[in-house]
């Protein structure tokens, strides 16, 4: 079976629905990892290494990436706080 088969977008003469279709899985993707290694995290209590391992990254990538949003989320001291000594 042909690959514009499979998924019905993205034909040769309309190249632009493919690359529509990819945008859309990308920020799916991009929300489901959000949500999944905040689950881990916060609520299985994962470290980050942990987390790191089964995505495949090195620990630094996956708390660069998330880490300042779940802190942000879950502390009393949000965005553009100032906590005590600062």
């Amino acid at each position: 079976m042909g690959e514009m088969v499979r998924t019905g977008v993205g034909g040769p003469e309309d190249p632009r629905g493919g690359l529509e279709a990819v945008v859309a899985l990308r920020r799916t993707l991009e929300a489901l990892e959000a949500a999944q290694v905040e689950n881990a995290i916060v609520v299985a209590g994962w470290s980050w290494a942990r987390v790191a391992e089964v995505l495949g990254v090195s620990r630094q990538a996956v708390h660069k990436k998330h880490a300042k949003r779940i802190r942000a989320t879950y502390t009393r001291q949000g965005p553009g706080r100032k906590g005590k000594g600062e």
